[in-house]
Formats: C-alpha cells, structure tokens, sequence
C-alpha cells in the first residue's frame, strides 16, 4: 500500500500503521463508532488472517502493530478501511441521536470532493504510513508509544485502563481485551 514513500515491503514482517479519520474529525468518541471498527477488525482476524500484536483507537485514528497470516497486509487493511468507511458514514447518517452528524459529513463530503473520488464521501486519509518492525527494540518502541497514547491525551492515567487499547492484554500477560492479541 502507497503511501508517499511509505510502502510495505517485507510482507512477512510486523508493521506500524497509523489509520487516520480525514481532518482528524473526532468520530471514535462514540462507541458505536468505535465497535463498528472493533468488529471488523475481529472479522479480519477470523477470515482474512489479520494478527494483531497491538492497537490502540484514539479519538479520530487508530494505531496497529499487525501482519497477516498470508503475507497480504496491505490487501487486508485496504479491506478493513473500506468496509469500516462504509459502515461508520452508514451509522452516521442514520444515527437520529448523533449531534455532530452534519458537520461530520460534511467534511467527509468534502474530502471526497476534493480528491475525486467517485463515492459520496471519504472516511480514511489515503495511506497508512506502514514501518516495519525490523527490530525487536523498534517494535516495543512502537509498542509503548500505541499502549501510552490514551495517557498522553489524558484520557486516562495508566495505559492499562483504557479500554480500546492491547495494553491490558501486556499488562495481565494474557488475553482480557477486545481484541485477540499475539504478544511480541
């Protein structure tokens, strides 16, 4: 997957990927937002054998550190933005208790207006600016900053507590969380 000089190369290795909401609209505030993208992932691990060593969703991005069974990662995080794009506008749009729903909207609107895309409107910024974890070091790094971000947003004050984070899995050294983990 392009993204400027950003590209997965080694296929079989661990990556870095940041998935960002465009103009960083704050829509993972809402758990139905949030679930919609939790399920998803689960469905990609079940069926298109995404391995999930460590994520995190913030407010408007979400960081994973994953590969996939058959060295397609690209492939299946192309998938998982489409889908999950389609399905959070949907629940936006039909969401009659969402308060944000027109301003959100409307800059998804825009965004797709302005890059040219043929759909109505455009969830995901382009790219996933993809590192691979070419070292044991640089993948706890990566590891630590995924597991310390709901800290440094002050959401909460030990990476531990956060719900939508791998980091209870590493902290209890087993799995607790939402999502199936493989340690690293």
């Amino acid at each position: 997957m392009s993204d400027g000089g950003y590209r997965i190369r080694n296929k079989k290795e661990i990556h870095f990927l940041t998935l960002t909401v465009v103009e960083w609209v704050d829509v993972f505030t809402r758990k139905d937002y949030r679930d919609i993208f939790i399920n998803s992932v689960k469905y990609c691990q079940e069926k298109k054998g995404l391995m999930i060593y460590g994520w995190c969703v913030m407010s408007s991005h979400v960081h994973l550190l994953a590969s996939a069974r058959n060295n397609n990662l690209s492939d299946v995080i192309r998938d998982l933005k489409k889908f999950t794009s389609k399905k959070i506008v949907e629940a936006i749009t039909y969401n009659d208790h969402e308060s944000r729903k027109e301003w959100m909207l409307s800059i998804l609107r825009k965004q797709a207006l302005m890059n040219s895309h043929n759909t109505h409107y455009q969830f995901w910024i382009q790219g996933n600016q993809p590192k691979e974890c070419y070292s044991a070091k640089f993948t706890i790094q990566k590891l630590n900053y995924i597991h310390n971000n709901p800290v440094d947003a002050g959401i909460v004050g030990k990476p531990e507590e956060y719900l939508y984070s791998s980091s209870r899995d590493y902290h209890a050294q087993k799995r607790c969380g939402l999502l199936e983990v493989l340690f690293v």
